[in-house]
């Protein structure tokens, strides 16, 4: 009688994620959401001053651009940026550009260049209760 000892191993399919990045990019995506909000948050608050003859603020929150995708080492994140609305008079606006996620960025070099770079300012804006520049909290990190 012959005994067969060949084993049969399954090899899982090219297209499956595994789930640690799933996990990543996840987290990827809070934090990047969280550093954008802070630099918007940051932004409005520099021009908390700015108010009409009516005492209403002349610079706010106008809801979120349209959902984006950004290319990353880990694939794709989606990103919802916050609106500005400057309602000064033509030739005192100013355009809230944000730094954190240009306006065409599509694609990062590399991810590993982008989380630790925001994880320190995510984790900052989360924890800071008085309002000032989210960059000038985080210089002691980048140096």
């Amino acid at each position: 009688m012959q005994e067969d000892t060949t084993t049969s191993v399954s090899f899982p399919s090219l297209t499956s994620e595994d789930v640690l990045t799933g996990i990543l990019r996840e987290g990827a995506q809070r934090l990047l959401a969280t550093a954008v909000e802070a630099e918007v948050s940051d932004w409005i608050d520099s021009h908390v001053h700015l108010k009409d003859g009516d005492g209403h603020r002349q610079v706010v929150r106008n809801g979120h651009m349209p959902e984006r995708n950004i290319t990353t080492g880990l694939g794709d994140v989606q990103v919802r940026q916050p609106r500005v609305h400057d309602r000064r008079p033509e030739g005192e606006k100013e355009k809230f550009t944000p730094k954190i996620l240009p306006p065409y960025l599509r694609k990062t070099k590399s991810i590993e260049d982008l989380i630790p770079w925001l994880y320190p300012m995510a984790s900052l804006a989360r924890n800071s209760k008085k309002p000032g520049n989210i960059r000038a909290r985080c210089a002691h990190v980048a140096t």
